[in-house]
């Protein structure tokens, strides 16, 4: 899953992008406001994690432009403004969900678990689709019942494909949901991956649409 921060502290952005990837997120970061109109044009995510103080646009006015341009993902806005009209302003004007820092980081995920899944349809801790079993807080799937022993990058691809059940996912999409900006992947990985998740799973289970992508249906 696919985040994208925008938070213009460098110590504490750096912080949350290694501990969030340790726990399953991708993360793509941006200090400032004016890189989240450009990032949400070139890039899918599952959600984005809003500071409102910025250096050269307050957060409030970079919601506004989110929701002004039509897009739906879940955000979250993460900021040190405790007032309750900084959190009325906030919560009516689109975000989704509003966590005061200093906070935990643990705190942080469940909160992005919970938009995540509201996001994809589901409302229970677990989003089950067919005979797989999907459990974000425990990074985790079942298959028949059975824990499946999965690689980090295997969990990130099986994750996608099971919050968007249903849709068909490109290759560009999925290569996006395992890396961010930063990190490099080679053209077959996709290819690679699928064909390792098959080995642990029924081939009936993710579908290629030849020339478009892959889908586990619901």
């Amino acid at each position: 899953m696919r985040l994208l921060l925008v938070e213009d502290d460098i110590l504490l952005g750096r912080s949350m992008v290694t501990s969030l990837s340790r726990h399953g997120f991708t993360v793509d970061w941006v200090e400032r406001g004016a890189g989240v109109d450009v990032a949400l044009k070139t890039e899918q995510f599952a959600a984005v994690v809003l500071d409102l103080t910025l250096p050269d646009i307050d957060g409030l006015v970079v919601l506004k432009n989110i929701r002004r341009a039509g897009y739906t993902l879940p955000v979250l806005i993460l900021t040190a403004r405790d007032d309750i009209e900084d959190r009325v302003k906030g919560l009516d004007g689109g975000a989704d969900d509003y966590l005061i820092k200093p906070f935990a980081l643990e705190e942080l995920m469940a909160r992005l678990r919970v938009l995540i899944r509201r996001q994809s349809g589901f409302c229970d801790t677990r989003i089950d689709v067919g005979e797989l079993s999907l459990s974000l807080s425990e990074q985790a799937v079942d298959y028949q019942g059975e824990r499946l022993k999965l690689t980090n990058n295997e969990f990130k691809l099986l994750a996608a494909l099971i919050t968007h059940a249903g849709r068909v996912m490109s290759k560009e999409q999925l290569q996006q949901s395992l890396h961010g900006w930063d990190e490099g992947s080679s053209d077959n990985a996709i290819e690679v991956h699928i064909h390792n998740l098959r080995k642990k799973v029924s081939n009936d289970v993710i579908k290629n649409i030849r020339g478009v992508g892959y889908i586990i249906e619901k």
